[in-house]
């Protein structure tokens, strides 16, 4: 059931559809052999279209070519790609049991009763569903559906899983919960696997890498940490994570001393400091408590607003005049003057 992971080229892949819109500008990605790749990025930046040409739901513009290894899949039809598929909506069969919708797909394959047996009782075991074989799509709750619908694009041993938003369609609590089920089970499987999310948390949780998308392009392809601490472009700095952008002419004390006029600057890499009135920065405008962290808006003199985070629960109130001093300078691709 498992197979040896494959790598995945996507070369010049463009998509123009019928009314003229273009959803994809040639791209160009590598998927590496067992890793998780997350396809970031907003609503209609085209993550989605890339992620159907790579199942073969979709045609690539003359040109692009798609690779599972050495095979040139481009002009392969879906159900002989060998992927697996885990939609936003899961796509479950309501009126049949767990353990039919699991089956569902080796059946159709024509594999023996005794080995499909075999592999829906193994992927229901690993997505730790064996109870539910017997019961209702129907009856379960949101994350259980999305386990079977997991455990149901695992079962015929696919060479590489596509997840298209498999967490959106459920609440926050029960979406982080399954977030850390879904890492670890990727890990422990080793399929190649691409991942789309409008999410960055679920991106940068899930993704051994992230290719941060925008208008039918891609951005920048890195690990998380490398996207949230040397982002390439001012787009992927403003997409991941929170992030100032500050003309540091309005600042009375900004340090390192040398710094550029504009310069981006991570809400925690801001520290705030008691100000007078005559030697102030800025004035507290909003406050908001985080749990791990309290988050201040500060307005300049000149109209900028800075988000500040303070792990120390100081209580700087509404109106407070604070001076900032800057602790790092998050260093981007070429900055927007």
């Amino acid at each position: 059931m498992r197979t040896e992971p494959i790598d995945v080229r996507i070369e010049r892949c463009g998509k123009r559809f019928a009314n003229g819109f273009v959803a994809l500008h040639d791209v160009d990605l590598q998927v590496r052999a067992g890793e998780t790749l997350a396809l970031l990025g907003p609503s209609g930046c085209g993550k989605t279209t890339l992620l159907r040409i790579v199942s073969g739901l979709e045609q690539p513009e003359e040109g692009g070519r798609v690779h599972f290894g050495s095979r040139d899949v481009t002009s392969v039809a879906t159900e002989r790609r060998e992927v697996g598929m885990v939609f936003q909506h899961y796509a479950l069969f309501p009126n049949m049991s767990v353990g039919d919708n699991v089956a569902y797909g080796l059946r159709v394959r024509g594999l023996p009763r005794a080995e499909i047996v075999q592999r829906v009782d193994a992927m229901l075991a690993l997505v730790r569903l064996r109870e539910c074989s017997d019961r209702r799509v129907d009856q379960l709750s949101g994350g259980q559906k999305q386990r079977v619908a997991l455990a149901r694009a695992l079962a015929p041993g696919p060479k590489v899983l596509l997840l298209d938003e498999p967490l959106t369609a459920l609440d926050a609590r029960l979406r982080e919960a399954l977030r850390e089920e879904l890492a670890e089970l990727l890990k422990r499987l080793s399929v190649t696997t691409i991942l789309v999310t409008h999410d960055q948390l679920e991106g940068m949780a899930l993704g051994d890498r992230v290719a941060v998308m925008n208008r039918g392009s891609i951005e920048q392809v890195a690990t998380p940490e490398a996207l949230y601490d040397c982002p390439a472009t001012p787009f992927v700095a403003a997409f991941v994570g929170a992030m100032n952008q500050v003309r540091t002419s309005a600042l009375r004390r900004s340090t390192p001393r040398r710094v550029e006029e504009l310069v981006h600057l991570r809400p925690h890499d801001i520290r705030l400091l008691r100000g007078t009135a005559g030697s102030a920065d800025g004035r507290i405008v909003a406050r908001m408590f985080l749990g791990s962290v309290t988050r201040y808006a500060v307005a300049l003199a000149d109209g900028q607003r800075v988000t500040v985070d303070v792990q120390d629960r100081s209580q700087w109130a509404i109106g407070d005049p604070v001076t900032i001093e800057i602790q790092r300078i998050t260093s981007v691709g070429p900055l927007e003057r």
